[in-house]
C-alpha cells in the first residue's frame, strides 16, 4: 500500500531593520490635500501552505496575492528572505500571483510572502510554506489518528465498551475490570486509519478466566491514567480513566475546586471524559475516581488551555496633521500571550507599543501590526496619511446667525480645516477680543462669552493661520431675553391611587417657541408610552402643567419641569411622596431548625411614608401551592420586630417561608421566598383510621385501615404496627408493615376457626418512634366456603343466543352470592364464562351464545371464602339462527285513513330457524320507540300519520328470535309515488328507504 509522506522545512526567518538590505526600497511619504483620493495596497487574497505532490503531472505551483489599491499596486515575492528572479523562465507571474514551473524539492520548499506596493506605501502578506510530497511504503510508525477495537473469536463480533470491558484509544490496550466466565475466547485487535484507509488485525490472544479470580473480591485499581494535556482553545479534549476492580468500580469524575465545563460529557461506562469546544476557564485539574465496596482509587492531571492569537484592538487606517503625536494602539490575546511587532511599507519597524511624536511627511505610508505566539500569527494592516494644508473654512464655516440669552453663556465654534494645527484669534467689530473675565478663546479655537449683555450683540469674526497660510469666517451673535421658570411646581404628598398635580410657567423671548420638558427623578417622561398614568394640560398658554393619575409607588421620587428654547432653558424641582403599603422586607434568613418550629429573621424594607404595624409569617408545602399563614411565637408581630418563630408545623415536611409587612394602608409584598428547608423528624402522634376488615379467603383474618397521608409520616423509615387477637385472648400478636401507601395486611393461619372474631387497631412508627394505637376495632376471620352444592339447576332455551338458568337456594346461611359457569362444546372448561349474582337471586339469564351450539351450565354458591361444590351439570343446545334475509317490501299503499303494507315471506336456510310470524314496528321518524304490531300474514295496517313522517320496520320471527329489518318511511302527503317506489326498491338492499 502506498501514502503521502509529508516533507516539510521549517524556516525561522528574523527581518532586519536596515533598509540598505533591499536594493530596490525606496522612500515612501508625502503630504495629503484635500483632492487626494488614493490609497495604499489592502490584501484581498494572500499565500497559504501548499503541498506539492513530486509525482504531479501538472508540473506547476501557483501561490495567490491580490490587493485592492489605488493607484493599482506592484507586486513582488521573496522566498526564504530572499529576492525571487521573476526574469528566470522557471517563474512567471499571473496578476499577483507566482506561478512555479517544474517545481524542484531541492530548489524550490521553503518560506514564500509576496509585497505589494504603490506610491502610498508597501504590504507584506503572511508566510505560506511549500512543502513536497513523495509515494512511499507506509512508514514503521502509523499517523497519530488511529481507532482501535477488539474482536471476540471471529469478525465482526466487535467487543461492546460497558462499565466492565474498556479499549484505549491511546495506547489501544483492552482492559476487563473483573474477569467472568463469559469472557472466554480468543482475542484480536483492530486498528484503523482514516487518513491510510487501511486497517490491521493482530494475531488472536486466547483468555482463559481463572475460577478463583473471578470471585474472590478486591479494590478498585486505576491502570488507564490521564496525563497533562496541552489543548488548544476551541479544540475537542479526551481523557481517559478505567479501573480493575471486583466488584467492577463506579468511577466519578470532577475538576479539582471548581466546576465542571458545560460541555463536558461522560460516556456511558464513565471511562471517558470529553470536553467539547474547550476554553480558557476549563484550565484546570481534573480528577477521576474509582470506587467498589473493596476500596478507592484517585488519579489526577491537569489539562492547559492555549490559545492563537485573538484581536483586542488593531489599527485602522489614519489621518494626522503634521507635527502632531500618534499613539497607535494594537493589542491582542492568546496563551501565550502574543508578542507585538510592526512592519512600515513592507520592512520590520518596531515591536511592542507605538508612539509617533512630531510626525513628519517620512512617518507616512502603509503599517501592518503582527501579533504571533507558538500557535500562530494574525495581521492588522492599516494606512498612516500625514495632513498638511492651510486653514479653509469651506467644509465648515462659521453660523452666520448665533442666538444667546441675556444673563446667560455662549460657545461660538471656529473649527476650520487644518494642518498643522493653526493659531486662532478673534475680533468683534473692529475690536480685536482678548481672554478676560467674561471672555475666553479656547485652544480648540471657540469662543466663550459669560454674563451676556445687549451689547455682546454683533459681528464677530474667527481667525486662523498656519505655516502654510490664513483664513477667516464671520457670524452676528443675536441677544435674546431669558427662559425664566415664574410658577415652579411644588411638594406634594399623596396616597397610592390618588391624582397629583405639578404646575409650570415661564417667561421667554416671544420670538422664540418655548417649550416644556418633564422628568422623573432623572430620566425624561415619555407621554406617549406612559399616558396612562401621566398627562399633559395644553389648553394654558407657556403653561407645562403635569397631571399624575392614579398613582403608585413607583411614581414617587423628584419631577423636574424644564422650560427649553432653542437659545436656553430654565429648570425648577419639587418631590412627590406617594405613601402606600410596605415594600417586601428582605435577608430572610432561616435559623434553628425544629421538627415543629424554626427562627426567622429579616430586615425592613421600605415603610412607604406609613409606619410598619405588624408582621404575618407566611408558609408553602409540598402539599399545596397556596401561602398559608403560619402560627407564630409571639402570636402577634409587631412593627419594629425583625426575627420570630413559626410554629406548629409538620415535621418532617419541605416549607419555603416569606414574610409580609402591614400597615394602616394595606398590605405590601411578600418577600422573596427563602430557600426551601426540611423540618427536623418526629414520631407519629396521628393514628391511622377506618380501622376495620373482616372477609377474605378461608383460614384467613384481613385488617384494613386508611393510610396516613404524606404530612403525618413525620419522618424516615414510615411504616405501621398491626395489633391483633381473638375477642377474649390476653395476648395481642404485632406485624410491621413497611409499606407506607398500603392499608392493608392479611393474617393465614390453618388452626383459626371460621368466622371467628377479633380485636384489632394499628399504629404508625417512623425512625423517630411510634405514635399511638388506633380505636380498638372487632372484626371476624373469615368463613368456610359453602359445602353444598345447589339443586334444583334447570335451564330454558329462550333463542339462538339467550337461555335462562333457574336453580333453589342452599341451607347454609353464609352464601352471599351465587355463580354461574357456562362454556360450549367447542372450549375447553377452564376457559368457562362466569356470572355472578346475589344470594337472593334464583335464575340468570345468559347472553350472546352460539347459535345451534351444545352448551354445559353449571351453578355454585359462593361467599368472601370462595365458592362450593358445583351442581350437576346441565347441557343444552341454542336455537338456530335467526332468518338471515330481510322481508322484501312491494308495496306501500294509501288506502283511506290507512297504509297497507306488503312484504314477501321469509324462507329461512337449512341452518336458520324457521319462521313463525312477523314483528312490525310503528314509530316516528328519528324516534326509537312506537307501537309494535304482531301477525302471520305478509301484509298489515298502519294508520296515515298526522305529523310528520313515520317509520314502518318489519322483521321475521322465530323460536331463534328475530331477523333483520326491512323498514319503509310512510307521510300524509302523497298515494301514487310509495306504490311505485314500494315495487322498485326492494331489490336494492336489506335496508329499503322510501321517501315522499
Amino acid at each position: 500500500m502506498k501514502m503521502w509522506l509529508l516533507v516539510s522545512h521549517l524556516v525561522i526567518i528574523s527581518f532586519t531593520t536596515c533598509l540598505s538590505e533591499f536594493t530596490w526600497h525606496r522612500r515612501y511619504g508625502h503630504g495629503v490635500s484635500e483632492e487626494d483620493k488614493g490609497f495604499g495596497p489592502i490584501f484581498e487574497e494572500q499565500p497559504i501552505n501548499t503541498i506539492y505532490p513530486e509525482e504531479s503531472p501538472e508540473g506547476k505551483v501557483s501561490l495567490n496575492c491580490r490587493a485592492r489599491a489605488s493607484p493599482f499596486p506592484v507586486y513582488k515575492w521573496r522566498m526564504n528572505n530572499g529576492d525571487i528572479d521573476l526574469t528566470s523562465d522557471r517563474y512567471s507571474m499571473v496578476g499577483g500571483n507566482l506561478v512555479i514551473n517544474n517545481p524542484d524539492k531541492q530548489k524550490d520548499a521553503g518560506v514564500y510572502y509576496c509585497l505589494a506596493s504603490n506610491n502610498y506605501g508597501i504590504v507584506r502578506s503572511t508566510e505560506a510554506t511549500l512543502s513536497f510530497g513523495c509515494n512511499c511504503d507506509p512508514p514503521y510508525h502509523f499517523p497519530d489518528d488511529l481507532s482501535y477495537r477488539w474482536l471476540l473469536n471471529e469478525f465482526p463480533v466487535f467487543i461492546t465498551m460497558d462499565k466492565r470491558r474498556f479499549v484505549s484509544q491511546t495506547n489501544g490496550n483492552l482492559y476487563i475490570a473483573n474477569v467472568e466466565a463469559s469472557d472466554k475466547g480468543n482475542y484480536s485487535c483492530f486498528v484503523s486509519s482514516p487518513s491510510i484507509t487501511k486497517s490491521v488485525f493482530s494475531k488472536f490472544i486466547p483468555l482463559i478466566p481463572l475460577p478463583e479470580r473471578t470471585t474472590k473480591p478486591y479494590p478498585a485499581d486505576i491502570v488507564v491514567q490521564f496525563k497533562d494535556i496541552y489543548a488548544l482553545m476551541g479544540q475537542n479534549v479526551t481523557l481517559e480513566c478505567f479501573a480493575l476492580g471486583n466488584p467492577v468500580p463506579d468511577i466519578r469524575w470532577r475538576k479539582v475546586l471548581e466546576p465542571m465545563p458545560s460541555t463536558a460529557e461522560i460516556s456511558t461506562s464513565g471511562a471517558v471524559l470529553k470536553i467539547f469546544n474547550i476554553q480558557l476557564e476549563d484550565e484546570g485539574t481534573y480528577e477521576c475516581e474509582a470506587e467498589n465496596i473493596r476500596g478507592k482509587d484517585k488519579h489526577q492531571a491537569r489539562i492547559y488551555v492555549q490559545a492563537f492569537p485573538e484581536w483586542v484592538e488593531h489599527i485602522n487606517d489614519t489621518e494626522v496633521d503634521i507635527g502632531s503625536d500618534l499613539y497607535w494602539p494594537c493589542v491582542a490575546t492568546g496563551k501565550p500571550i502574543p508578542t507585538i511587532r510592526w512592519l512600515k511599507n513592507g520592512y520590520s519597524y518596531h515591536k511592542g507599543e507605538l508612539r509617533l511624536y512630531d510626525v513628519t511627511f517620512e512617518n507616512a505610508g502603509m503599517y501592518q501590526c503582527i501579533a504571533e505566539n507558538t500557535y500562530g500569527a494574525i495581521y492588522a494592516n492599516a494606512e498612516l496619511k500625514i495632513l498638511a494644508l492651510a486653514p479653509t473654512f469651506e467644509m465648515n464655516p462659521m453660523k452666520k446667525k448665533i442666538l444667546a440669552a441675556k444673563g446667560g453663556r455662549v460657545i461660538i465654534e471656529c473649527k476650520p480645516k487644518a494642518a498643522p494645527k493653526p493659531k486662532f484669534s478673534w475680533s468683534k467689530g473692529t475690536e480685536w477680543l482678548v481672554n478676560g473675565s467674561r471672555t475666553l478663546i479656547w485652544e480648540d479655537g471657540s469662543l466663550e462669552i459669560n454674563n451676556i449683555t445687549r451689547n455682546d450683540g454683533g459681528i464677530y469674526t474667527c481667525f486662523a493661520e498656519n505655516n502654510r497660510g490664513k483664513a477667516n469666517s464671520t457670524g452676528t451673535l443675536v441677544i435674546t431675553d431669558p427662559t425664566r421658570i415664574i410658577l415652579a411646581p411644588i411638594n406634594a404628598d399623596i396616597t397610592v391611587g390618588e391624582n397629583a398635580t405639578m404646575q409650570c410657567a415661564a417667561s421667554f423671548d416671544p420670538a422664540l417657541d418655548l417649550t416644556f420638558i418633564w422628568s422623573f427623578n432623572g430620566y425624561v417622561i415619555d407621554f406617549n408610552k406612559e399616558n396612562i398614568h401621566y398627562q399633559r394640560n395644553f389648553m394654558l398658554d407657556a403653561n407645562g402643567e403635569l397631571l399624575i393619575r392614579n398613582a403608585q409607588l413607583k411614581h414617587a421620587g423628584r419631577y423636574t419641569c424644564t422650560a427649553q428654547t432653542i437659545v436656553d432653558n430654565s429648570s425648577a424641582s419639587a418631590d412627590l411622596v406617594v405613601r402606600g403599603p410596605p415594600g417586601p422586607p428582605g435577608g430572610l434568613r432561616i435559623e434553628d431548625i425544629r421538627a415543629t418550629s424554626v427562627a426567622l429573621t429579616w430586615s425592613r424594607g421600605s415603610d412607604n411614608h406609613s409606619p410598619i404595624s405588624k408582621y404575618n409569617i407566611q408558609t408553602k408545602t409540598l402539599l399545596s401551592d397556596d401561602w398559608k399563614d403560619a402560627k407564630t411565637d409571639p402570636p402577634i408581630i409587631e412593627g419594629n420586630m425583625e426575627a420570630a418563630r413559626a410554629v406548629d408545623l409538620i415535621p418532617w415536611m419541605e416549607y419555603e417561608f416569606r414574610v409580609v409587612a402591614t400597615n394602616t394602608l394595606g398590605i405590601g409584598e411578600p418577600s422573596i421566598p427563602s430557600n426551601k428547608i426540611k423540618t427536623d423528624g418526629a414520631a407519629p402522634n396521628v393514628a391511622p383510621s377506618d380501622v376495620g376488615g373482616g372477609g377474605g379467603s378461608n383460614r384467613e383474618l384481613t385488617i384494613t385501615w386508611a393510610p396516613l397521608s404524606r404530612e403525618y409520616h413525620y419522618g424516615n423509615n414510615f411504616g405501621y404496627i398491626v395489633a391483633f387477637k381473638p375477642f377474649d385472648g390476653e395476648e395481642w400478636k404485632k406485624v410491621t408493615v413497611t409499606n407506607p401507601d398500603i392499608g392493608r395486611y392479611v393474617h393465614k393461619d390453618e388452626t383459626m376457626r371460621p368466622f371467628t372474631a377479633f380485636q384489632v387497631k394499628v399504629k404508625a412508627f417512623n425512625n423517630k418512634g411510634d405514635g399511638p394505637y388506633s380505636l380498638t376495632a372487632v372484626i371476624n376471620s373469615a368463613q368456610d366456603a359453602p359445602s353444598e352444592a345447589p339443586t334444583g339447576v334447570g335451564v330454558k332455551v329462550l333463542s339462538s343466543s339467550e337461555i335462562s338458568v333457574h336453580w333453589e337456594h342452599v341451607v347454609e346461611k353464609v352464601v352471599e352470592s351465587y355463580q354461574i359457569r357456562y362454556w360450549s362444546v367447542h372450549d375447553k372448561e377452564a376457559a368457562a364464562h362466569r356470572v355472578q349474582v346475589n344470594s337472593q337471586e334464583y335464575s340468570a339469564r345468559l347472553e350472546n351464545l352460539l347459535p345451534d351450539t351444545q352448551y354445559s351450565v353449571e351453578v355454585r354458591a359462593c361467599n368472601s371464602a370462595g365458592c362450593g361444590p358445583p351442581s350437576e351439570m346441565i347441557e343444552t343446545f341454542t336455537k338456530k339462527a335467526p332468518p338471515s334475509q330481510p322481508p322484501k317490501i312491494t308495496s306501500s299503499v294509501r288506502s283511506g285513513s290507512r297504509y297497507i303494507i306488503t312484504w314477501d315471506h321469509v324462507v329461512a336456510l337449512s341452518n336458520e330457524s324457521t319462521v313463525t310470524g312477523y314483528k312490525i314496528l310503528y314509530r316516528p321518524d328519528g324516534q326509537h320507540d312506537g307501537k309494535l304490531y304482531s301477525t302471520h300474514k305478509h301484509s298489515i295496517e298502519v294508520p296515515i300519520p298526522r305529523d310528520g313522517e313515520y317509520v314502518v320496520e318489519v322483521r321475521a320471527h322465530s323460536d331463534g328470535g328475530d331477523g333483520v329489518v326491512s323498514q319503509v318511511k310512510i307521510s300524509g302527503t302523497s298515494t301514487l309515488l310509495p306504490s311505485l317506489l314500494g315495487l322498485l326498491l326492494p331489490a336494492f338492499g336489506i335496508l329499503v328507504y322510501l321517501e315522499f
